[in-house]
């Protein structure tokens, strides 16, 4: 045994995650199913293109007025 081995820890949010997932043990799949639902989307190469190509230049100076009404 080393002289650096120290006691298992886990903190309060680990142990209530491990518990619910032996709750349920479905969750994870839900979880997967879920993101599936909303982000793993396959993108055509035209939706691509058109997202590249709604791309505006910001400018050099993000909290610039130039434009603003109250602009001099």
């Amino acid at each position: 045994m080393s002289i650096f081995a120290r006691p298992h820890y886990s903190s309060e949010a680990t142990q209530f995650i491990d518990e619910l997932k032996a709750k349920k043990p479905t969750l994870e799949a839900e979880q997967r199913q879920g993101r599936a639902l909303l982000w793993d989307k396959k993108l055509s190469a035209t939706e691509q293109a058109d997202y590249l190509d709604a791309n505006v230049a910001q400018q050099a100076y993000v909290y610039g007025t130039s434009g603003h009404p109250n602009s001099k």
